[in-house]
């Protein structure tokens, strides 16, 4: 897998796939599925408070996925919130799993940070499972944390340290 960030060359065919994957993203995830709400997502990644990436297969260069490291905070906590999905059809393969470990190893590497942390839905299997494989843990739980489809949702909370890694 080859991690890189996300650019606006990558706009046609993450939205194509985004919206291939509505499903499989609803109601864990938001994801642009049109070129505008593409374009309101990568001015998000201003390069001090997020940085997003795209996981892209190393024999074609397909983009099988995205992970973003956002609400980057420096000082006292130099910590970041890590948000990722897979895109169909490479859900279930590995390949966030490694793209994720990869996005990690940046995060504290070449940024710098000492926690990521990852808010995730309980109910979200896969997400919770890619977690704990790159070697976050289970920090705890917080209900009505985050509005999803107008309906405060649940979380755990998960979290690495760069002394895990």
């Amino acid at each position: 897998m080859v991690l890189r960030r996300t650019s606006v060359e990558d706009r046609d065919e993450f939205v194509a796939l985004a919206k291939a994957s509505t499903e499989l993203h609803h109601p864990w995830v938001w994801v642009p599925t049109t070129v505008d709400a593409f374009g309101e997502y990568l001015a998000r990644f201003d390069q001090v408070t997020a940085v997003g990436f795209v996981v892209c297969l190393r024999s074609t260069g397909a983009i099988a996925g995205f992970v973003g490291i956002s609400r980057i905070e420096r000082a006292s906590y130099e910590k970041g919130v890590l948000g990722y999905g897979a895109f169909v059809p490479h859900q279930g393969c590995g390949f966030m799993t490694e793209g994720v470990g990869l996005a990690v190893r940046y995060g504290f590497e070449r940024l710098g940070l000492h926690r990521l942390e990852a808010d995730i839905q309980p109910e979200n299997v896969a997400s919770l499972r890619l977690a704990a494989k790159v070697g976050m843990r289970r920090e705890g739980f917080s209900p009505g944390l985050i509005r999803v489809d107008g309906v405060w949702r649940d979380f755990e909370r998960w979290a690495i340290t760069n002394d895990r890694v």
